[in-house]
């Protein structure tokens, strides 16, 4: 019984292993049927059911950094009888949720919070007199982020006692980078001789903490040993145990493509991807233009800029978990004359929000945000919808922001973006399923009209939502009201020419964002007191979970049947 907690601890090492078997046969079923992260679950199955049968959850508690890595965990906390639902809409999280269970103490997605995470709650413990232990679980792509290096800072200060265990597999996404990937790989390296080996270890000894390591991640006997060992440490001292782990162990295809299964997509349709037209637009862009620079923060496969990197080497960079770096290193390009291109997840933006600020627009430096996977982006939830960007990068000064509404007007804006001169932020979702006509020159700062009527003017940003508002003025139109559909491919600045002139009293807005601070904002503030009927179709003020986009968009009142029954009750009064 694959939930069954009490039973783990009464098991001999022949069922353990024989239970870790099960574990990752039921992750592989699930994640081929449900896609979810394969590879980085594979490898933790013997990490996790050690850690299961030594510590005493969810008593003690445990925070896995990012938290992909959680599936095993999942399995052995009483969620094994709901796992086919992983990541559906109504079912459990591919992600640790406090909201679902008791055993997951610490919701995280994003890379580099655990180990504050765990000083926080063991101080917690402390104040409040109670006694449990406290585990961080990150993976050597999370040890690159400096906000892992800033919780080392308060580790003796704080002076709670925690067990860090780095999951060294060599990858995050992309296979790690950097120096500090460099001095684990010292630390790992079996024929490095001890002493140069002893003096790199004091480095974690200068926090506060106890180096004990290199162990095999994937070796339960050995896992067992070393966490009861440690279990004692922690009552003295702090522990950082570094482990090294197979990335898709047990499945041959995951053990060879790590980096092709570290995610897996359910049911695919086939589609162009904005990232595919992003590397070989900048590719070809690069080829005339010696300024193009690439920059990437560990995921440059899924950006779509593989080629760009192998062709020009010289010109490519991928910083690792370090978003923040990122941006300052594009401020610093650009000061010096060259055009950057920063790739990155909408969702991972958001942690370089300050250097955006700061570096790169209060300095109005040339260089260009490329901000995939924006608007809601399926199952993994809360920690991974893009659906932000356009509310927060609305309100900084000297950023244009553009929304393309098909994968040829995202090439135009590419193309045009090297001599823009100012900060631009470019946002896209990750799939491009359809093309539109061009409706006369596409121009920087102009929208274009898709579609005339004078009864409703719809206003939309965006290949999802540009698709619904054509089809929902198709159904209105069947119903005798007629509605004009409006690209509003620039949000920021707002196209107030043409603004100017629409005639409809009636105007409906739609994006794939907050509604808050996003398109639908700025429209109602440029129209208050103008007399006009404005109906904004956007997502609430509240995080999105996971489930596909479909559903959600769906969910959230957007879809062609809600916008055309509003157009054809509301357009003639």
């Amino acid at each position: 019984m694959l939930d069954g907690i009490p039973d783990l601890k009464n098991m001999n090492e022949e069922q353990l292993n024989a239970l870790c078997d099960r574990l990752r046969n039921k992750i592989i079923d699930t994640v081929m049927k449900n896609g979810g992260h394969l590879s980085s679950n594979l490898g933790m199955v013997e990490l996790t059911v050690a850690l299961h049968y030594v510590f005493d959850f969810p008593k003690d508690k445990i925070i896995f950094d990012v938290g992909h890595q959680c599936y095993t965990h999942k399995l052995l906390s009483g969620r094994a009888d709901r796992f086919d639902t992983l990541r559906k809409l109504g079912g459990i999280s591919g992600f640790p949720k406090r909201e679902e269970s008791e055993y997951d103490c610490y919701n995280t997605g994003h890379a580099g919070t655990s180990v504050s995470a765990a000083l926080g709650i063991a101080m917690a413990k402390e104040i409040r007199g109670k006694d449990f232990n406290v585990i961080a679980v990150i993976g050597d792509g999370s040890f690159n982020n400096g906000l892992v290096y800033e919780a080392f800072n308060s580790v003796s200060e704080i002076n709670s006692k925690i067990l860090i265990i780095i999951n060294d597999n060599h990858m995050s996404i992309t296979p790690t980078v950097g120096s500090m990937h460099e001095y684990l790989e010292t630390l790992s390296a079996e024929n490095e001789q001890r002493a140069k080996k002893k003096r790199h270890e004091t480095i974690f000894e200068r926090f506060g903490l106890s180096y004990d390591g290199v162990y095999d991640g994937n070796d339960l006997h050995c896992m067992i040993e070393k966490l009861t060992d440690i279990k004692q440490k922690l009552r003295t001292q702090s522990v950082i145990l570094h482990v090294v782990t197979k990335k898709g162990k047990g499945y041959l295809y995951c053990e060879e493509n790590p980096q092709e299964t570290h995610g897996i997509s359910a049911g695919r349709v086939k589609s162009a991807e904005y990232s595919e037209v992003l590397g070989k637009t900048l590719t070809d862009m690069a080829e005339r233009d010696g300024r193009i620079v690439a920059v990437t923060a560990a995921m440059t496969p899924s950006l779509g800029l593989s080629g760009f990197f192998e062709k020009f080497p010289e010109r490519s960079i991928d910083v690792g978990i370090c978003e923040s770096h990122a941006a300052v290193l594009c401020a610093g390009l650009a000061s010096q004359g060259m055009r950057p291109y920063y790739a990155v997840y909408s969702t991972f933006l958001q942690r370089a929000f300050d250097q955006v600020v700061v570096d790169v627009c209060s300095q109005n430096l040339p260089m260009t945000l490329c901000i995939d996977r924006a608007g809601i982006s399926g199952s993994d939830g809360e920690t991974h919808q893009g659906e932000f960007d356009l509310s927060f990068l609305s309100l900084i000064p000297n950023l244009t922001i553009a929304v393309p509404k098909d994968v040829d007007e995202f090439k135009a804006m590419l193309e045009g973006s090297a001599d823009f001169g100012m900060p631009l932020a470019i946002r896209y979702p990750k799939d491009g399923f359809r093309t539109f006509e061009n409706c006369g020159a596409f121009a920087f700062g102009k929208w274009e009209k898709l579609r005339e009527g004078e009864d409703c003017a719809i206003i939309a940003c965006g290949e999802r939502m540009i698709s619904l508002a054509m089809a929902a003025a198709r159904a209105a139109a069947n119903e005798g009201v007629e509605c004009s559909v409006i690209n509003a491919r620039f949000v920021k600045p707002l196209d107030e020419d043409m603004l100017s002139r629409i005639s409809s009293r009636h105007i409906i807005t739609m994006e794939d964002n907050a509604l808050i601070g996003g398109l639908g904002s700025l429209i109602d503030s440029y129209f208050c007191g103008g007399g006009k009927v404005i109906k904004n179709f956007a997502y609430p003020d509240e995080f999105i979970p996971h489930g596909s986009v479909k559903e959600l968009i769906a969910k959230y009142g957007i879809s062609i049947k809600t916008v055309s029954d509003y157009i054809i009750e509301h357009a003639h009064r």
